[in-house]
């Protein structure tokens, strides 16, 4: 965020140490104040669209809860019996929660994306000068060898054979530096609560109508360092990522998503909150300790939701929001006209474009405005990603697992409610008294074995009985029947079946291969929401994060021609089958002779590299890199020739001594040369 244009000027830390106290000067001007009425106007706004999606989340958190509305439980107290509620909603929520946990969080090693280098990594300038040298030479020595120049298709056939060998190195570095980013990426990840927010959004998409995740957002923790031989504590700013409370978002009235129009988060500030902003890039320092110096003093709102929201969560009552401990700050997103950014102080130079609508944020704090920055993102987009269990097409809001299931909810506590009165009032006999023919004093309410009762007459004829037993009606199986049906319907509304969540499956899942497809069928709900998760979130996320890392980091080996694929969380999915597959190929190639032969050392050692990872261990440990592992051939290859070479210098060494042996005759002649004076003699003799 560094070198930003700035909306309202930012104070520095040695300015403000020569201040006595804050300088609030600057707030009361009429720019700034005219940047607060309209965040002001826009808060307004949003909280009115508001109103009805907020019954929604209420609606979902009791529902999720087990509790009933306000004016239901009313009319149930009202009409007398039983307040039991079932708790199917909260069943369901947890069996998809848990479903999603398991395929997007993983384990051990597993997680929902990855990297991957271009198809056709482009080529850098070093590369390709150093290709056509290496043609140049090619050549030369082709001239060298032949005395002629090589012809045009020879040429042609050598600049396609270093093409390839060029680019089969591109890829090789590519892929290096892509482990690279991947590795950096998981880091910043896991450092920045990635997983702690994934999980909370988990619980957030499934029960409320639309789950909101943000990030990365810059922010200055307390961390023990190691310096000077102990841990020290320092202050640095770190990306984050966390969930965002439904509650606390306010989209544009018109808006799909939080990039469709102005986006509004209402943040609960501690004091320890606000300190953390002093010394973070944009943020008005001198603003920031206004705040502090009069913190908790007419800067907290409180809303009509706040109190059904307390209530809802556990809490006794509104108080816990109408405290002096936290205080309220508006943080807009919002696209402002470039005249409009002129005229509440930002320089012209930074306005290409009067008419032009630039992205802006700005925090609010009462009629302070604490920050006012364009927004840092080169596309202007908001650090914030939406998804919903079902998606409604053209709205913010969606459907979570609550609202799926509300009336099969609603009918399977009336019926229980019934239940439960029905099988009180049938559990015995009813009595009706006529209390004329008892004397006084005569208890009616109790009732025992072997009770005598005391009956008199009365002045006027009455041939009715004293005492009227009768049994009410059951209709538990009825009742039972309805409650079945409707929690029948609530599986199939969710797409999150009782078996998934430990019950025995009926028919054809009382069998290995039969609850088999009845869980794949049963997964293909469950992954149009995976498939929303990682499209609108999970992606979305990393090409941010990649984009950051391509822009801040100071590593050149970061840099590449390479594409961010978030391959999601689908692909753990198939990941089981992959390896199988995969496994079955390793056993093939280490137990085939052809196989290996073709493979050969570096790519079986590749294969068991990857198995060791998909293994989670430290595969460095286990099997060489490829470079170790050439070397290793090399030098066996060189031993091997060596070995070669002694046994043939041991070879002649044994057949000189045969060979310097010369055959005598008994009497001490050369064999040889008595056969040839017998043959000299032979032909002299005929030639005589």
């Amino acid at each position: 965020m560094a070198g930003l244009s700035q909306l309202i000027p930012v104070a520095s830390a040695s300015s403000l140490a020569a201040q006595t106290k804050p300088n609030t000067d600057n707030q009361n001007n009429p720019v700034i104040q005219g940047l607060a009425s309209h965040v002001k106007k826009r808060w307004e706004s949003a909280k009115v669209a508001k109103l009805i999606p907020e019954q929604r989340l209420l609606q979902a958190l009791r529902q999720r809860n087990g509790e009933y509305d306000p004016d239901k439980l009313a009319a149930i107290k009202e009409q007398g019996g039983s307040e039991i509620y079932m708790m199917l909603t909260s069943t369901k929520c947890r069996g998809a929660s848990s479903w999603l946990r398991d395929t997007l969080l993983g384990s051990g090693s597993d997680k929902p994306w990855s990297l991957d280098a271009t198809p056709i990594p482009d080529l850098p300038p070093e590369v390709q000068k150093m290709a056509q040298d290496a043609m140049m030479g090619a050549i030369q020595m082709m001239i060298q060898s032949t005395g002629q120049p090589p012809s045009p298709a020879l040429i042609k056939q050598e600049q396609e054979r270093m093409r390839d060998e060029a680019m089969r190195v591109l890829q090789d570095e590519a892929e290096k530096r892509v482990d690279r980013m991947e590795q950096k990426m998981e880091d910043q990840l896991i450092e920045g609560k990635f997983l702690e927010a994934l999980s909370e959004f988990i619980d957030d998409i499934v029960t409320f109508p639309t789950a909101i995740m943000k990030g990365p957002v810059p922010r200055k923790r307390k961390t023990l360092e190691w310096q000077g031989g102990g841990l020290v504590p320092v202050e640095k700013i770190t990306l984050e990522w966390e969930r965002v409370d439904p509650f606390m978002c306010y989209p544009a009235p018109w808006s799909a998503n939080p990039h469709d129009g102005f986006f509004i988060e209402r943040h609960r500030l501690t004091r320890e909150d606000t300190e953390g902003m002093i010394g973070v890039p944009g943020y008005d320092e001198a603003a920031l300790r206004s705040i502090l110096s009069n913190f908790g003093v007419g800067q907290s709102e409180l809303l009509s939701v706040d109190q059904a929201m307390a209530t809802a969560e556990g809490k006794l009552n509104a108080e816990a929001y109408r405290t002096e401990d936290v205080i309220d700050a508006i943080q807009l997103w919002d696209t402002v006209q470039g005249k409009l950014l002129v005229e509440w102080g930002m320089d012209a130079a930074g306005v290409p474009d009067m008419e032009k609508s630039y992205p802006c944020e700005v925090w609010v704090i009462g009629n302070t405005v604490i920050k006012a920055v364009l927004n840092y993102d080169p596309l202007g987009r908001k650090p914030y990603y939406t998804a919903s269990y079902e998606k409604i097409p053209g709205a913010f809001w969606g459907n979570g697992v609550c609202d799926l299931i509300r009336d099969c909810q609603d009918m399977c506590n009336a019926s229980a409610r019934a239940l439960s009165n029905n099988m009180g009032i049938s559990s015995g006999p009813q009595v009706g008294v006529n209390v004329s023919r008892l004397p006084p004093g005569e208890n009616i309410t109790q009732m025992y074995p072997w009770k005598i009762w005391q009956f008199q007459n009365t002045d006027y004829q009455d041939a009715s009985k004293p005492l009227d037993f009768f049994q009410p009606q059951s209709n538990s199986n009825e009742l039972m029947a309805v409650f079945e049906k409707f929690q029948t319907l609530a599986d199939e509304y969710s797409g999150i079946p009782r078996y998934m969540t430990g019950e025995q499956a009926p028919g054809a899942g009382r069998t290995a291969s039969g609850l088999s497809m009845m869980i794949s069928n049963a997964s293909k709900s469950i992954k149009s929401v995976i498939s929303s998760i990682d499209h609108n979130v999970i992606s979305r996320l990393l090409q941010r994060l990649y984009q950051h890392n391509l822009r801040y980091a100071a590593d050149p080996d970061l840099i590449g021609d390479i594409n961010i694929i978030a391959k999601g969380a689908m692909s753990l999915v198939a990941k089981e089958s992959a390896a199988v597959r995969r496994a079955e190929f390793l056993q093939l190639v280490l137990t085939n002779a052809t196989a290996q032969a073709i493979v050969g050392p570096l790519g079986t050692g590749e294969l068991l590299r990857d198995h060791a990872r998909l293994l989670d261990m430290n595969v460095d440990k286990i099997v060489p890199s490829a470079e170790k592992l050439q070397a290793k051939i090399a030098q066996e290859a060189q031993q091997m020739q060596q070995m070669q070479q002694m046994q043939q210098a041991q070879q002649m060494q044994q057949m000189q001594p045969e060979m310097e042996t010369v055959d005598t005759l008994p009497d001490g002649a050369p064999a040889g040369g008595r056969q040839s004076n017998q043959m000299v003699n032979t032909v002299s003799g005929r030639t005589g």
